[in-house]
């Protein structure tokens, strides 16, 4: 497949690396440039590069796709597929699947989870869009993927949805980890949390990547970990998921108890922030400060 390319964030630039390795090829754009990655000048070289029907990935954050919408939107025909493998808000996705269903332009939505390394190895996508359509992605994503890591979700906004989901999910384990290790940290006992972490990870019942995250963070940073930041940065996904749950009148006393940690951190710092802020970096390689 020839595949346009927009954005070359760190997700983007792995995936790219990847399919290329897949034998795809990448035409891709990035605002500022790549020094790893070939790109051409403009959104429109792009599109001027490939045969209808196109298909074009978009890689930004979820604030910036709109206005690489508003200049890639003119230059498409009917037929062609967008793909926004970003984190949007899955209310946007359903809007801006509407716009294009009413230009004849197919849309999908893809949420992409596995941080860099995912995008680089293999990730786990859950996507969402016009089934006959899909179905001539699946290879696209296959490739893309882990093994068997990939699944039509339903119809656009699905993807983000669930991916919307997946991220408030992932607030509060990260926060029953960060909140537990804590606590062996203040115990009586002088445990090493690095020792709880490898332990924790070894066929107990609280296995899993982030618990492993948890062992490499403290083996990287060092138990008391100086140079990480006891304030919490968050995206919109743990907010959006909180909004959702109110909306559709569930309960999510956990994920929005661990999305308002984050928030009251920024003025409130402490070691349970540190604890989430390392996990952050070690898996989507966001800043300890």
């Amino acid at each position: 497949m020839k595949l346009g390319y927009l954005g070359l964030g760190k997700m983007g630039k792995n995936h790219v690396m990847r399919l290329k390795e897949k034998g795809y090829e990448i035409v891709a754009w990035n605002r500022s440039g790549s020094d790893e990655i070939e790109t051409v000048g403009s959104i429109k070289e792009v599109v001027d590069a490939l045969e209808t029907p196109r298909v074009i990935w978009i890689m930004v954050t979820h604030t910036g796709v709109d206005g690489i919408l508003e200049e890639l939107t003119p230059l498409l025909l009917k037929g062609d597929i967008v793909i926004d493998g970003g984190n949007s808000n899955y209310k946007d996705t359903m809007r801006r699947g509407k716009m294009f269903e009413e230009k004849g332009i197919h849309f999908v939505d893809a949420g992409v989870s596995g941080g860099p390394r995912g995008a680089r190895e293999g990730a786990c996508i859950m996507y969402g869009g016009e089934k006959e359509v899909v179905e001539k992605l699946e290879g696209l994503f296959k490739d893309s993927s882990a093994p068997d890591a990939y699944q039509y979700m339903g119809s656009v906004g699905a993807g983000h949805f669930t991916k919307m989901v997946h991220n408030g999910i992932e607030y509060g384990m990260m926060q029953a980890l960060a909140e537990g290790f804590n606590l062996l940290k203040n115990a009586d006992f002088g445990i090493q949390l690095k020792d709880a972490a490898r332990i924790y990870n070894n066929k107990s019942v609280i296995e899993s990547r982030l618990t492993a995250w948890a062992e490499d963070g403290f083996s990287m940073y060092g138990e008391e970990l100086e140079e990480v930041s006891g304030t919490v940065a968050h995206t919109g996904e743990g907010k959006w998921t909180v909004e959702a749950a109110h909306e559709y009148n569930q309960p999510a006393p956990i994920i929005e108890g661990s999305f308002q940690f984050r928030v009251d951190s920024e003025n409130n710092p402490s070691y349970i922030g540190k604890v989430l802020s390392m996990l952050r970096n070690m898996f989507g390689g966001h800043s300890i400060k």
